[in-house]
């Protein structure tokens, strides 16, 4: 059986605002940057977002083991991208220039992205 690849609408490096869920936080919205994009789960890692407690055993002598919190993965859908001019999550476009380079614009305000 053949794998389907999944289109993702973020990059890893790509500034998202998280726009609904448990990690929503509907006054000031989660920004942060995508660590991670799984397109086979469909999920990516936001920094910041999603911290869970991590139990870690010592990997050689001398070094500490313990407890860590670290990012896990939230689902793409409930990101979006962030516009800087904006200064909001915001639906992009894809554009392309006259070299034949595709670039992704913001909805509103036409600023690349």
């Amino acid at each position: 059986m053949s794998e389907k690849r999944r289109k993702m609408h973020v990059k890893t490096g790509d500034t998202v605002v998280i726009i609904s869920g448990k990690y929503a936080n509907f006054k000031d919205k989660t920004i942060g940057k995508v660590l991670g994009v799984s397109p086979k789960e469909g999920k990516v890692i936001v920094e910041g977002a999603c911290m869970v407690s991590k139990h870690v055993k010592p990997k050689k002598q001398g070094e500490r083991g313990g407890i860590i919190k670290t990012e896990s993965a939230i689902y793409a859908s409930k990101v979006m991208l962030y516009c800087p001019k904006c200064q909001a999550g915001r639906r992009v476009r894809h554009k392309t220039t006259e070299n034949g380079e595709k670039i992704r614009v913001c909805v509103k305000c036409g600023e690349t992205i």
